[in-house]
C-alpha cells in the first residue's frame, strides 16, 4: 500500500505535517467503524481494516526515518527488521565513542552536561543525516537509493543512541 496516495501527498521527503495531520482526521472521519455499525458483518470488518491502514500509514509517514524507509520499499529496497553491518570505519569508530561517552556518563565530573553535549551531537549528527537523505530520496535514482538506504540504516543508529540517552537521563534524574 502506497501511503502516499492514500493520503493523497506528493511522494516526497519533505511532508507538510499540519496538512498530514487533517488529512489523517478527515479519513479517521470518513472510515471510523461507528459510521458502519449498521452496515453488514462484511462492511464493519473493512472498516476496522481500513481505520487500521490509516492509523500506520498515519505514523509511518509522520516519523521521518519511517518514511525514508516507506519510500524505499515503495521502490523497491526493503529495510525493515534488516540486520546489517557497516563497511565505512569511520562511522564505526563513531559509534564506539558515542557508546563509550555513554557509558561513562554516569562517572563524569559534571552528568548534566555531559549528557547535553551528547545530546547535542546526536542531534546535530541526525540533522545532517536527515539533510543528505532527503538530497538522496530527492534524486529518484538507483544509486541515490542505495545511498538513502544506508543513510535510514545509520540514522537508525543515532534514534537507538537517543533513546538509550534518555533511558540513562531518567536514570540520572531517580
Amino acid at each position: 500500500m502506497n501511503y502516499f496516495q492514500l493520503f493523497d501527498l506528493p511522494e516526497q521527503f519533505e511532508l507538510d505535517l499540519a496538512e498530514l495531520g487533517s488529512r489523517y482526521l478527515a479519513l479517521q472521519k470518513r472510515f471510523h467503524p461507528d459510521n458502519y455499525a449498521a452496515g453488514s458483518e462484511r462492511d464493519r470488518l473493512l472498516a476496522v481494516q481500513q481505520t487500521a491502514n490509516i492509523n500506520d500509514a498515519y505514523h509511518s509517514l509522520k516519523h521521518p526515518l519511517l518514511r525514508a524507509e516507506h519510500m524505499l520499499a515503495l521502490r523497491g529496497i526493503k529495510l525493515s527488521n534488516e540486520q546489517r553491518s557497516f563497511t565505512d570505519p569511520a562511522f564505526l569508530m563513531q559509534q564506539m565513542e558515542l557508546r563509550e561517552q555513554l557509558a561513562e556518563l554516569s562517572g563524569a565530573a559534571d552528568p548534566e552536561q555531559a549528557l547535553y553535549d551528547i545530546e547535542q551531537e546526536l542531534q546535530q549528527q541526525r540533522k545532517a543525516l536527515l539533510k543528505a537523505l532527503h538530497q538522496a530520496l530527492a534524486s529518484g535514482t538507483a544509486a541515490q537509493d542505495q545511498l538513502a538506504a544506508e543513510l535510514v540504516r545509520k540514522l537508525k543508529f543515532f534514534y537507538k543512541l537517543q533513546q538509550e540517552l534518555e533511558l540513562i537521563e531518567q536514570q540520572l534524574q531517580d
